[in-house]
Parts: C-alpha cells; structure tokens; sequence
C-alpha cells in the first residue's frame, strides 16, 4: 500500500486509481494479488524521497534493516568481523530488483524474505565460505536480489522468516 501512496503522492496515479487500488489491496489474498497493483506503475521521476543506492561499511558491528525499510534499487556492504541482516518480510519494495555489490571478511549477511523474494548467489565469489538458501513457498515474483562481490571466511544465509511459538499462537 505504500508503494500506492508513494505514486500517487509522485503523480504517476490519481487519487480515484489510489482509491480503487487501495480497496483491492485490502481485498488481496495472495502476494500475487498485490503485484498486480503496482506492475504497470511507470518508473518515478526525479528524486522520490528514497535512496537509489544504501552503503553499510562496518567493523566488527551488526547492522540490520527491518520492520517497514524500503528496500533501494543498490546497496553497497562492506563488512569485516560483523554480521548484516536484511528483513524483507515487512519491506517497502518499490522496484523490481535489488544489487547487493558485497565485500564480506569473516561474517555474515543474512537475508529474511518472504513469498515472491527470489535470491540470486550465482555472481558471488567466495573463499572459505557457505551459502546457504532456502526457497520460501511458490509466489509471483516481486523482488529478485542480485548478490555479486566476494565472502571470505563468511557465510550468507538466504531464508524465510522462522515461525517461533508466538507467531504459531496468532
């Protein structure tokens, strides 16, 4: 719905397309569903009040993105002896695709996703190193992240949300 709001604040809907949109939104059942709204959105124009490209550069430190983060076009992490999480299950995701350009030194980069978030590994180099990705369930596609770069001594873990005994009891 944010994306919604986001395009029709730009311009590239108006407010009764917002309306009719919004109310199928909360009708949707699946992700899919909701792709639908946003696929023949046009590209924004100009400067749309997000970052096109987002640089983590740690030592020795977490980092994490999560709750309602709106997931840019770029990120650049540079990462020695810490750990860099990226939640997309409540994500704000505007565009399409994500390229995660990584230097990663003994650490990890761990990917939270969620139904239609695809992760791609095939451009990575790694020494020393494992990748670990599990698939969530079957959905249309609405984020493919691109990892290249280099993990040494490192681990990146692609998975979807665990379900703990709080979430079960909801």
């Amino acid at each position: 719905m944010d994306v919604l709001r986001v395009a029709a604040g730009d311009g590239r809907l108006t407010l009764e397309e917002l309306d009719e949109r919004l109310e199928t939104a909360l009708s949707a059942r699946t992700v899919g569903e909701l792709a639908v709204l946003t696929a023949d959105l046009p590209e924004a124009v100009g400067e749309s009040g997000f970052e096109e490209v987002v640089r983590i550069e740690q030592m020795g430190s977490t980092t994490r993105r999560g709750d309602a983060w709106v997931v840019p076009r770029r990120m650049e992490i540079r990462s020695a002896w810490g750990e860099v999480t990226l939640d997309f299950t409540d994500a704000v995701i505007t565009h399409d695709r994500l390229h995660i350009d990584l230097d990663l030194r003994a650490g990890a980069l761990k990917l939270v996703t969620r139904p239609g978030i695809v992760v791609d590994t095939t451009g990575l180099v790694t020494n020393y190193s494992a990748v670990k990705e599990r698939r969530p369930a079957d959905a249309p596609v609405v984020l493919r992240v691109r990892i290249t770069g280099e993990v040494e001594y490192g681990q990146i873990v692609a998975r979807p949300r665990r379900r703990g005994i709080g979430r079960r009891c909801r």
